[in-house]
């Protein structure tokens, strides 16, 4: 059953048939991830895992994700705190079949940027400002980032972001890969939009199926490389696409093999031309 927008308060929904839009909408907390925004996140999640397709995360009014709401969080306890609210969450995000892309823009901080780290592209305008305050609130960034930003950024920038509490803007996370482009406000969703057609323009099987074996742990290799690959040599797309690339080289050999004889025409009068000239 598709989503239908009007279910949703915290967020603003566009499904394009073959992507799905989900913009942060809580200006007026800079979009501060709160518990109704996380429910209707798993919404989003439990659709597009019945029905996968790309998903694009942005925010609204020139900000991605202030961070969690400090109201709930100031009152939350340890029984909270191991319900694992907001990394519950953002694994389910991060294990979706298709890619996800999040398009940052302003203040992408606290669990804003831990929801950007379980993208699998995150590209930004200027004037990001991305990190983990964390610590200055006297707790941990606990829904992934203690561990998925070593992963993308490396130990030494990831303890300066968690440990110390650097915010980086969009040059230096562009520097260290952290966000991959950067666009200018207007542009950014576009940019999203064309990145989701360079997605769409591969097969969606062997999208989900390398997704899945890129994120699986290091001790199923190779063996989850070979069965994912057998599955993937008996699908009717690969039979289709190598079909068409063959053909399509076919005909290019085809046109270039045609070339030479026309040149051959015109070749007798070149060495004319050129004894002439001497």
């Amino acid at each position: 059953m598709a989503l239908d927008p009007k279910d949703f308060s915290t967020l603003l929904i566009e499904d394009r048939g073959d992507r799905l839009t989900v913009l942060l909408n809580r200006p007026e907390v800079r979009n501060a991830i709160d518990q109704t925004m996380v429910d209707e996140l798993h919404l989003v999640c439990a659709e597009l895992e019945r029905n996968p397709k790309v998903l694009i995360i942005a925010g609204t009014e020139g900000v991605f994700a202030s961070g969690a709401d400090i109201g709930q969080l100031r009152e939350r306890r340890r029984d909270d705190a191991l319900q694992g609210i907001n990394s519950t969450i953002f694994v389910r995000i991060a294990k979706l079949p298709m890619p996800v892309i999040a398009a940052l823009d302003g203040y992408c901080l606290g669990g804003g940027a831990e929801l950007a780290y379980a993208a699998d592209f995150r590209i930004g305008t200027p004037s990001v400002r991305i990190g983990n305050p964390e610590t200055g609130l006297g707790i941990l960034a606990a829904a992934g980032a203690s561990w998925r930003l070593k992963e993308l950024v490396g130990e030494p920038k990831a303890k300066e972001i968690l440990l110390a509490g650097a915010v980086l803007r969009a040059e230096e996370a562009l520097r260290i890969s952290l966000i991959t482009e950067i666009h200018e406000a207007p542009e950014l969703m576009d940019a999203a939009h064309k990145l989701a057609d360079r997605i769409g323009r591969q097969d969606p099987l062997a999208v989900r199926i390398t997704k899945s074996v890129f994120h699986a742990p290091a001790e199923a290799h190779p063996l989850i490389d070979t069965l994912a690959q057998g599955i993937l040599f008996e699908s009717q797309a690969k039979f289709d696409r190598m079909q068409a690339f063959l053909d399509k080289k076919s005909a290019k050999a085809s046109q270039d093999t045609a070339l030479p004889a026309a040149d051959t025409a015109a070749a007798p009068d070149a060495p004319t031309q050129d004894r002439t000239q001497k």
